[in-house]
């Protein structure tokens, strides 16, 4: 009896337990269902920001980052070793061409001019003291062969003589052979005489020659320096503004060194650089996009460096607008290489909500409430994503940052 009653009172317990499962379970289904009802996710229209998609051009651009720099831009070096004597103007002032802008202390240099105008000077009298003393030699050979002539002339009087006396019975053979003999001795001498004539001709045309090239040489070094000292007052080669001067007086100067730099600044272009991974994008005469603040300036590139330093390559830009008053000297800006050009697209403002994944979630406002969407993306750029499926013309989209509701369908909209 009691294990009859002992079971009963256990089922009613196994009952209840259940029953209060059941309840516990209908309670949290209930609680859930009011809190998707009565606690929806919402949105006010200062939480977010939303585009229209529309009809419109799209650009395809790959990011890049660039410096303003003066289209034109000169170097003034040092044209000699020197030191800074004096800054007469400083950076930031403009020039005009001619204008003085600093002076070196040119002494040594000057020195140095001085000492070879002084062997110059020396090397022309040298010219004119070998001159003189060829003259007198070929003077002294040509008085010789005079002397060989009359001396032939002689000789060839004696020879007469001789055969005349020879046949007059006066004279002997003996003696006629002698006679001939100095004849033709004499006759050799003269050649020999005339050969050297020519030879030193030749010799003194040569040794001039010489001297002259040695002089010559002088003569251009001589007149280097000159340039030289003169470029040492340097002064402005054209009108501008001094964007650099070395101001450090008395430092001493190598020639080549920098000295100033004069910039025009009527018209800029950029220095764009970028990771060589993009390297093969990138072309001559590619259009470009650069972003000074909002303010959007085109150009084209115009030359890409063939050197590649730290994985980053280099490329200038000209600019379509090279005067624009927005542009300042070094100046950073964002530059976009325009990749891929199409017309007649569905297109969005870019945002935060665009990942850069073809496929992706978005929220389309409709009637005070935004659903989420599956839409799938094209081109895109800093301004706009071209949509290829998943929203219409005139639809608006949400461009904010939705990460926080991922997990939601719709969302809110509250006034």
């Amino acid at each position: 009896m009691d294990k009859l009653i002992e079971a009963e009172v256990s089922a009613k317990r196994k009952k209840k337990t259940y029953f209060i499962i059941l309840i516990s379970i209908a309670f949290v289904i209930v609680a859930i269902w009011a809190v998707r009802v009565f606690f929806k996710p919402a949105l006010t229209g200062s939480d977010f920001t939303s585009s229209k998609a529309e009809i419109g051009i799209i650009e395809n651009t790959i990011n890049a980052t660039g410096e303003v720099l003066p289209e034109f831009e000169e170097v003034l070096a040092s044209p000699i070793n020197a030191s800074v004597k004096s800054v007469l103007l400083d950076a930031g002032n403009k020039v005009k061409k001619g204008q003085s802008i600093l002076t070196l202390d040119k002494s040594v240099t000057q020195t140095e001019y001085d000492k070879l105008k002084f062997q110059m000077e020396s090397k022309e009298n040298e010219i004119s003291k070998l001159k003189l003393d060829l003259e007198k030699s070929f003077f002294d050979i040509k008085s010789n062969n005079s002397i060989k002539q009359l001396r032939i002339s002689n000789l060839k009087d004696a020879v007469s003589s001789a055969k005349r006396l020879l046949k007059a019975g006066g004279g002997t053979k003996e003696d006629v052979e002698r006679a001939e003999l100095d004849l033709k001795v004499a006759e050799l001498e003269k050649l020999q005489l005339e050969n050297e004539i020519k030879s030193k001709q030749q010799t003194m045309k040569i040794e001039i020659r010489e001297a002259e090239i040695a002089l010559a040489i002088q003569r251009n070094d001589l007149n280097a320096l000159k340039r030289k000292l003169d470029l040492a007052d340097v002064v402005a080669t054209r009108d501008g503004v001094v964007t650099w001067v070395n101001k450090n007086i008395g430092a001493s100067i190598r020639e080549g060194d920098a000295l100033v730099r004069i910039a025009d600044l009527s018209g800029f272009k950029v220095a764009g650089s970028m990771s060589d991974n993009m390297l093969d994008k990138i072309h001559n005469n590619m259009p470009a996009i650069i972003r000074v603040g909002d303010t959007q300036l085109r150009g084209s590139i115009v030359n890409i460096s063939p050197s590649v330093t730290n994985s980053i390559v280099s490329f200038d830009i000209q600019l379509n607008q090279k005067d624009s008053k927005e542009l300042r000297p070094n100046q950073k800006v964002d530059v976009f290489l325009i990749t891929a050009t199409r017309n007649g697209v569905l297109r969005i403002a870019n945002g935060p909500a665009f990942n850069g994944s073809n496929l992706q979630d978005v929220f389309v406002v409709k009637n005070e409430i935004a659903e989420k969407r599956t839409i799938k993306t094209g081109l895109s750029n800093f301004d706009f994503v071209e949509i290829l499926s998943g929203v219409k013309a005139g639809e608006e989209v949400i461009t904010s940052d939705m990460s926080a509701y991922k997990n939601s369908k719709t969302v809110t909209i509250a006034n």
